[in-house]
């Protein structure tokens, strides 16, 4: 044990907090899983409950009583007892599981062979066709991925309240129709599979461009979705190649992360980065995995968003970026998967390729009402227009996105590039950063 009562309980408290904050962020939906094995699908809210109940008492105790030597067991231990308690008191045990069951369900190791089955099983559960698509992106965020509502209502560009309702309604409909966590024998239909790349692609832009707070990352949700990703791609039956396709785009993103921030937690813009910084054996698996995803007997907008970012990772530096071949893709991504940031995404590598003006009309062809207080639409449009040398409407634009963004460090990038344009000549060429773009 670690005696956390050496510092004092307020003292003690702050440093067990982020603890914690791990624990529900690397394990709570192994757990949650583990627990509906035994419990059946129908109880996943008993599931879910139970977990949170465990690690809120982690809170209070762990700050006095010092931290267990092996804290996701305890975790699990905790709210394993709570859910018993619960089914003695309904007074339906014997209908509701096995009592021998539950009792004696360990915590999941993640070292053992098969640990990781009833993680997937749920992952494909919450995606499964008979739910609606975007509850089941916001099920399967919330209870595998360990997002709140307001972090997946940023993700969805939507409000709170509507994903609270998806993710109601999505509850239901698992209980109602007594879905199953056992994995299927044959492979996954497309549509299904789609759900699950849909939701580990979110997961992990949560994560690498924080839709709020004070991080500018958040960098073990990027890996929760690499390791959820890898473990699809990896899995003899339900691996296909747009999986390994999805898998390297995410290594190739979090190839960067090194070199995002600056020592304070700011902002870097990929041009500005340190690529020496760059995680290379990332990079590696990333085109390793690129090659796999080869295979395909389709081209998916998993294997043409790989082949941008591969784009990135193979130049050498911003200077030497493939424009042309990167606005390529873009072309052919608008084609198969059509949406307004793919567009917004296009419109910047358009500026990069062809010019500012080029750029600025791809970006005017763009519904403002399809993307809603999405800050990265006028900050694109404020980086174009310094570009082409307009460096007072690229101010109006910027302060449109510093109002709209919810991200500090973001919005502090925001606030000296104000001051910059307010600084330039009109009519000087601006050098364009390429912002942070994410797509829903």
């Amino acid at each position: 044990m670690i005696d956390a009562r050496s510092s004092g309980g307020d003292g003690a408290a702050r440093s067990v907090a982020p603890l914690v904050d791990h624990l529900f962020r690397r394990c709570a939906g192994r757990l949650v899983s583990s627990l509906c094995r035994a419990l059946g699908a129908h109880e996943l809210d008993l599931a879910e409950e139970v977990v949170q109940d465990a690690l809120l008492k982690a809170l209070r105790i762990w700050p006095y009583e010092g931290i267990p030597r092996d804290p996701e067991a305890w975790i699990f231990r905790v709210a394993k007892n709570r859910a018993l308690d619960v089914l003695r008191r309904r007074g339906h045990v014997e209908e509701s599981v096995a009592p021998e069951r539950l009792a004696h369900i360990t915590p999941p190791a993640p070292e053992a062979p098969g640990a990781f089955d009833d993680e997937l099983a749920m992952l494909l559960m919450c995606c499964h066709p008979a739910l609606p698509f975007d509850a089941r992106v916001a099920l399967t965020l919330r209870t595998v991925g360990g997002l709140s509502t307001d972090e997946i209502a940023a993700a969805f560009l939507t409000s709170r309240a509507t994903v609270q309702q998806r993710i109601v309604r999505a509850k239901r409909a698992v209980a109602e129709r007594r879905l199953s966590l056992e994995l299927p024998d044959g492979g996954l239909p497309d549509g299904r599979r789609e759900s699950v790349l849909a939701v580990l692609y979110l997961m992990f832009n949560e994560g690498y461009a924080a839709s709020e707070g004070d991080a500018l990352v958040r960098a073990e949700l990027c890996g929760e979705s690499i390791r959820l990703a890898r473990i699809l791609a990896d899995h003899p039956v339900l691996g296909a190649p747009e999986v390994d396709a999805l898998l390297a785009l995410l290594l190739f993103q979090a190839s960067r992360l090194p070199a995002r921030e600056g020592e304070d937690g700011s902002l870097v813009l990929l041009a500005d980065q340190d690529r020496t910084l760059w995680d290379r054996r990332l990079v590696a698996e990333g085109f390793h995995r690129l090659e796999r995803a080869i295979e395909a007997d389709r081209l998916t907008r998993w294997h043409l968003e790989a082949g941008i970012a591969s784009g990135h990772a193979a130049a050498p530096s911003w200077e030497e970026t493939d424009w042309a071949r990167i606005l390529d893709v873009y072309d052919l991504l608008a084609e198969v998967a059509p949406s307004p940031v793919v567009a917004l995404n296009r419109a910047v590598a358009m500026a990069m390729a062809r010019g500012a003006e080029a750029g600025l009309e791809a970006l005017d062809a763009i519904d403002p009402a399809t993307l809603p207080g999405y800050h990265l639409l006028p900050a694109a449009r404020g980086h174009l227009l310094a570009m082409a040398g307009r460096p007072e409407e690229a101010a109006v634009e910027t302060r449109r996105a510093l109002m709209a963004c919810r991200n500090r460090p973001v919005r502090a990038y925001l606030e000296r590039r104000i001051a910059e344009l307010e600084e330039q000549p009109a009519g000087t060429p601006g050098r364009l950063p390429l912002p942070t773009l994410r797509s829903p």
